[in-house]
C-alpha cells in the first residue's frame, strides 16, 4: 500500500516521549505511531540502572536495535556483548533468546520490520549471519558525495544484507549531509551523542524547505522523495543513525544488481 503523506517530515522530540516505567524499571513507547504503513514500527525502550529486559521474539519479523545512550550488556548465544558506545543488534528471529541489562540508565530504539514474500525469498537466498552485534567503532567507514569533507560516515547494514533495510551513521562538526531526495527509500533518523543541528526537508526546486532543530534522543521520519539536509553549525555536533527502507522491490533489486 502506498501512503500519500501530507508532510515532508515527522518528528518526535526526546522530551515528548513518554516514560511510564513498570515495577522492573523498564519503559517502552512507540515512536510516531501510524505515520508509516509500510511494515515498520519503532519503539523506544528506557531502562533504569540495574534493570533488564528480554524483548519479544518474532518468528517472521526482522528486529533491529540501536543502543543510543547508557552503558550495559547484551547476552545471547555468542556470549556477553558489552555496550560501551553506540551499538547495534539484529537478533536471530525467535531462534535465540537474548537479554539486555543496564549498568546505568539506558535508552535504545527497537525496530520491528515486517517481511513480505519478497523479503522472505531474498532472506532465504542470502543474508548476514544472525544474531549480529556491532559497536559503532567496529563499523566500516564510507565516503559519499552528499556529505562534507570532514564528515564521518559508517555503514552498519549494507543493501541486501537483511532484506530491504539499510542502516548507517553520520557524524560531523560544522557540516553534515546535503542530500537530494531518494524516491524509492523512506528514512528515519535517531539523534545521538551531543547532537545540536538543523534538519531541513522539502523540495529545493520549489523553494519550500522547512527546518527544525534536532538534539540527542529525537526521532524523525522523512517519507521517500523529499530533499533533506542534516547539518550543524561550527562548534556543534550532527550525529545520527539513519535507517532506510526500500519501498519498491524492483528498484531495490536494481540497486543490488545494477548490471541486471
Amino acid at each position: 500500500m502506498k501512503k500519500d503523506y501530507d508532510k515532508n517530515y515527522y518528528v518526535v522530540k526526546a522530551d515528548e516521549i513518554e516514560k511510564n516505567f513498570d515495577a522492573d524499571g523498564v519503559a517502552k513507547t512507540e515512536l510516531l505511531p501510524g505515520v508509516y504503513d509500510g511494515g515498520i514500527r519503532s519503539f523506544k525502550y528506557f531502562l533504569k540502572a540495574g534493570s533488564s529486559v528480554k524483548p519479544e521474539l518474532y518468528a517472521d519479523k526482522t528486529v533491529i536495535i540501536f543502543f543510543g545512550k547508557g552503558n550495559g550488556e547484551l547476552e545471547d548465544c555468542d556470549g556477553v556483548h558489552q555496550i560501551t558506545e553506540l551499538a547495534f543488534y539484529a537478533p536471530f528471529f525467535d531462534k535465540v533468546p537474548y537479554e539486555i541489562r543496564a549498568k546505568e540508565d539506558m535508552e535504545f530504539v527497537f525496530n520491528v520490520v515486517d517481511m513480505n514474500e519478497y523479503d522472505k525469498a531474498e532472506y532465504d537466498r542470502w543474508h548476514i549471519a544472525l544474531p549480529y552485534f556491532r559497536l559503532h567503532s567496529e563499523c566500516v567507514r564510507y565516503v559519499q558525495d552528499c556529505k562534507g569533507p570532514h564528515t564521518e560516515a559508517r555503514m552498519v547494514l549494507c543493501t541486501g544484507w537483511l532484506g530491504r533495510i539499510i542502516l548507517g551513521t553520520t557524524r560531523a562538526n560544522g557540516e553534515g549531509t546535503t542530500e537530494a531526495g531518494h524516491p524509492a527509500v523512506h528514512q528515519w533518523n535517531y539523534c545521538v551523542g551531543n547532537s545540536d543541528f538543523s534538519m531541513s526537508v522539502g523540495y529545493k526546486k520549489d523553494n519550500n524547505m522547512e527546518t527544525i532543530n534536532h538534539k540527542a534522543g529525537d526521532w524523525s521520519f522523512i517519507p521517500a522523495g523529499a530533499d533533506h539536509d542534516l547539518v550543524s553549525e561550527p562548534g556543534k555536533e550532527v550525529y545520527y543513525v539513519w535507517f532506510e527502507h526500500f519501498t519498491d522491490e524492483e528498484k531495490f533489486n536494481r540497486k543490488k544488481n545494477p548490471d541486471d
